[in-house]
């Protein structure tokens, strides 16, 4: 079940800060610590439990169980990467559908094509933007808590096609559904500022 806890914080504009867990052991140190939101990195979870590079090589299935334990696990919401949704449309609503069965709060996914690579790396190649509006589409329509189970869409366009291309990118997003935006790898500071007063929407910024 989906926390409120996100859902509240966004509606009153409040910015927080969301610590990327490796595995269960950080889990336990972030309930120490006190963190209402944590966030689950396909990356570093990929790492940390099969020794494997972001490069699209785990499973839906390794993603989920992964994801069901650190839900599990935290004290607070679960915001969840799960890469591009593994697949096509149909790949996508049964991600969302497994997430959410899974007790996790928003769902990261991003418009790389599969397999991807980890958003700071170069020459990463994106889908056309209509088709990742589409899934996020289907994924916005697939869950069931409309509410308080949230979908993060991110572009990592940045790099491949320029920063305002991004921009629109992440436009066709907010328009499809996406409750959360999310620039991958700006340059600097100057170009999350932009994106930040681009948008009515709250956005991700990935201090990795």
């Amino acid at each position: 079940m989906a926390h409120p806890i996100l859902r509240q914080k966004l509606a009153r504009r409040e910015f927080f800060v969301a610590p990327g867990l490796q595995d269960m052991i950080a889990a336990k140190v972030a309930n120490k610590v006190g963190f209402e939101i944590v966030y689950g990195s396909g990356y570093w979870l990929t790492a940390s439990a099969l020794g494997l590079p972001d490069a699209g090589l785990a499973s839906y299935t390794q993603f989920l169980d992964r994801m069901s334990t650190l839900v599990a696990n935290a004290s607070g919401a679960v915001i969840a990467d799960a890469d591009t949704g593994f697949g096509g449309l149909l790949n996508v609503a049964h991600t969302v559908r497994g997430y959410e069965r899974a007790g996790v709060t928003a769902i990261q996914l991003e418009d790389q094509e599969f397999p991807k690579k980890c958003g700071h790396t170069p020459n990463k190649r994106c889908l056309p933007a209509a088709d990742m509006a589409e899934k996020i589409q289907v994924a916005a329509e697939a869950r069931q808590d409309k509410e308080n189970f949230l979908i993060i869409a991110r572009t990592d366009a940045r790099a491949g096609e320029g920063l305002d291309a991004a921009l629109k990118r992440l436009e066709a997003y907010d328009a499809a559904g996406a409750d959360i935006l999310f620039l991958e790898a700006p340059y600097s500071e100057a170009e999350m500022r932009t994106a930040c007063q681009h948008f009515t929407k709250p956005l991700v910024a990935n201090m990795a």
